[in-house]
């Protein structure tokens, strides 16, 4: 290429089973790049196929980062994951490559870009004792209609059962005159590095098509015991178990539902998913959107285009 643009940073979003992987290895080919993970779910071992996670068969040489990085057992907050890739981008470059994120993670790869700031106000264990102590009483519907009345918009935001987060909004909410909402509405404005955000859609039902056929391929691949493995190992409550694909099948394991049933609820909530990833990153991102049906080489040479590259 000629008269190159120069990027500090690439990224690669989407909905699930738009083509994101594909694309991503033949850009980061053609433009000595190096791929990081923007996935909240593809960070955990042993969660391959219900994630999609990328083989090492399919990486062509291609180097990956935060992958495989976490235990199913561990938290992986998207503080963690700013502070992880932002160093992850800064090692990149001075090897002289072109960081490129991909994924459908939309909050986690705009903490990444823009001033996304976390509140690190120091904890007040009385504080928060108090409000497990009215969990315990309570209860979690209790306890989020406490929340709904001090800061409905986060409130609508974390369902009742995550009660980490509603007694942490809680906490927030009293400790500082600045609710949780508040902040998070004055952040995530400015662009810390000069990046181009490439995004990958089609027409809807050709996207739940996809999404559909992925899932009968995951259970092809393996799906039914990849998940099983877990659940007999006695993993629950676990922030990754909590991922679209596992949570359904532990659901048919505890015989709530029927096998076919949960694998309709599967494709479900993934169509639904999907939506929401579109929405998020249409109202949270600035991103160039591309057509994936395109041909290939077509796509590619699009994609340039609006970078300013002028040949290929």
């Amino acid at each position: 290429m000629t008269e190159q643009q120069q990027y500090d940073v690439l990224a690669i979003v989407g909905p699930t089973a738009v083509g994101k992987t594909a694309l991503s290895i033949e850009l980061a080919k053609r433009l000595n790049g190096e791929i990081i993970n923007g996935d909240s779910m593809q960070v955990y071992k042993e969660m391959n196929i219900g994630t999609a996670k990328i083989r090492p068969d399919e990486m062509n040489g291609v180097v990956h980062h935060l992958i495989d990085i976490k235990e199913v057992t561990d938290d992986f907050s998207v503080a963690e994951y700013q502070k992880v890739v932002r160093q992850q981008i800064e090692e990149i470059q001075e090897r002289g490559k072109l960081p490129i994120i991909v994924g459908g993670t939309g909050l986690y790869i705009q903490s990444v870009l823009y001033d996304f700031r976390f509140t690190e106000e120091k904890v007040d264990e009385a504080v928060r004792q108090k409000y497990y102590d009215e969990l315990m009483k309570l209860g979690p519907e209790a306890m989020h209609e406490k929340l709904m009345a001090v800061d409905p918009e986060t409130a609508k935001t974390i369902h009742p059962n995550n009660t980490r987060r509603v007694v942490r909004a809680l906490e927030m909410a009293e400790h500082s005159d600045l609710k949780k909402s508040d902040a998070d509405a004055h952040q995530g404005d400015k662009a810390l590095y000069n990046h181009f955000i490439i995004g990958l859609n089609m027409e809807r039902e050709r996207l739940y098509e996809r999404i559909n056929l992925r899932v009968d391929i995951m259970l092809e691949q393996g799906l039914l015991e990849e998940v099983r493995g877990l659940y007999e190992r006695g993993i629950r409550d676990c922030q990754s178990i909590k991922a679209i694909g596992y949570k359904e099948l532990y659901d048919y394991f505890d015989d709530r539902v029927s096998f076919e049933q949960a694998i309709e609820n599967l494709k479900q909530n993934s169509r639904r998913y999907a939506k929401r990833q579109l929405t998020y990153f249409r109202n949270k991102l600035d991103i160039q959107w591309f057509d994936a049906t395109q041909e290939n080489n077509l796509l590619i040479g699009n994609i340039f285009t609006n970078m300013g590259y002028k040949e290929l």
